[in-house]
């Protein structure tokens, strides 16, 4: 069913609402020994993600690949990968591979300005990365390449005005983080071995760069952002002089994750990341106007690579009332239909010129169920009460059993493995029907 488009107008402003918040910990942060990620995707309050699940695959040398807006040269090879994504596009706001890679994006304002054309989103270079590499490193070499032969553009909202920024990503893998920062073509990255990281809507690498575009600090000088002489402060140089308001308020989310994050060090847990994307309090949950946290995702990756990566993924809005839900690559890994969204084709919105005209319904089985759930949940206290305990539940269930996986004392078959998901999706639908 299409409906006419909102005429809320998105703008390429840093002031329009916009803000994610990503985390991860490295031992011994860790309280096991294993990496743990954890995302927050927030955008516009009716915005749907679905989680997709899209397995290898081998590709005719020579082949072109359509993102969201424009072509790229396709790899022989691509690995499997879920993706929790806005349904209207290509690309992702988080995921993982079968490598135990994992990668979160960003939005960020830079002096340098956003481009007006169409190019790779920053969550179409997201799931490029994951596609194509075997850890964090090999991820930030992919994207830092893609961003120097196509560049960064395009809107990011279902709108038909535009909405556009520049990206930072934390990629994370088994034994490593690395957090990468650009400035459109230009970029920083640093490396994080051990201890924990969260980035927030803004640069935050300073003068601790472990690579960088070879131009960054010629193009720096020749702007007139930095004299040559001393330490070159990434953040410092190619940040907004004026810093709106939105970007102010990513700031004391971005320290109240870094209080948070200290105040575990040592002990953090999947269940401490989980608790930390339900933060009200911060923002860093967010219900803000026209934007809430429409997905949530956990992973962990353990050090020992006998042992499988647990990610954990909502598929749903404001993670304090969601299920997070536990995804293994397994033998039986298939997609799960009840959290993805319908497609509409060459009729899609985002397929016809002039772009986002109209809009579509693109609920999906398990986000529609859910969004009746909510309405209980305020309007009926005793019903609601039973439905956010039947969550708790099934999420104490799914944690109790990887944890179970992870500590050996449960030996499932890899088709149970890779059905993991697909079960708990299933359970939790009819939980809401």
């Amino acid at each position: 069913m299409e409906r006419p488009a909102s005429p809320h107008m998105a703008s390429s402003s840093p002031d329009s609402p916009c803000s994610c918040d990503c985390f991860v910990s490295v031992p011994p942060a860790s309280a096991i020994p294993a990496v743990i990620f954890a995302k927050n995707s927030d955008r516009p309050r009716d915005e749907v993600q679905e989680v997709v699940f899209v397995p290898a695959g081998s590709h005719t040398p020579g082949s072109r690949l359509q993102c969201t807006y424009i072509e790229v040269e396709q790899v022989s090879k691509t690995h499997a990968v879920i993706l929790s994504r806005p349904s209207w596009l290509w690309g992702a706001e988080m995921g993982a591979n079968e490598h135990g890679v994992c990668i979160g994006n960003e939005a960020v304002w830079t002096k340098e300005p956003v481009g007006e054309g169409e190019a790779l989103l920053g969550m179409d270079l997201l799931r490029l990365a994951l596609e194509r590499s075997s850890s964090a490193q090999e991820a930030l070499h992919v994207i830092t390449g893609l961003l120097e032969r196509y560049g960064q553009g395009g809107s990011c909202l279902e709108d038909p005005a535009p909405f556009s920024y520049h990206n930072t990503f934390l990629l994370a893998d088994r034994t490593e983080a690395w957090v990468l920062e650009t400035a459109g073509r230009l970029w920083a990255a640093q490396r994080i071995q051990e201890g924990a990281r969260n980035i927030s809507n803004q640069l935050s690498i300073g003068t601790d760069i472990s690579v960088q575009h070879p131009e960054l600090r010629t193009h720096a000088q020749a702007k007139g952002w930095w004299d040559g002489q001393g330490a070159f402060d990434f953040a410092q140089v190619f940040s907004l002089t004026q810093q709106p308001v939105r970007m102010e308020a990513a700031k004391a989310r971005f320290r109240a994750g870094q209080e948070l994050l200290q105040q575990w060090q040592g002990g953090i847990t999947a269940e401490v990341m989980m608790g930390i994307l339900r933060d009200k309090e911060s923002g860093i949950c967010m219900d803000s106007g026209g934007f809430r946290t429409t997905a949530s995702m956990v992973s962990v990756l353990p050090q020992d690579p006998t042992q499988p990566c647990v990610h954990f993924l909502t598929a749903t809005p404001d993670p304090s009332r969601s299920v997070f839900k536990p995804f293994i690559f397994g033998v039986g890994v298939a997609q799960a239909p009840q959290v993805l969204s319908p497609t509409f084709g060459a009729q899609d919105p985002v397929r016809t010129l002039p772009r986002f005209q109209t809009r579509v319904d693109r609920r999906h089985t398990l986000y529609r169920g859910h969004q009746a759930a909510l309405g209980l949940m305020e309007s009926d206290q005793d019903r609601g009460q039973q439905l956010q305990q039947k969550q708790q539940d099934l999420e104490q269930e799914g944690l109790k059993a990887t944890q179970g996986l992870l500590a050996s004392e449960w030996a499932p078959s890899l088709q149970e493995l890779g059905s993991l998901f697909q079960a708990f999706v299933k359970r939790e639908s009819q939980a809401y029907a």
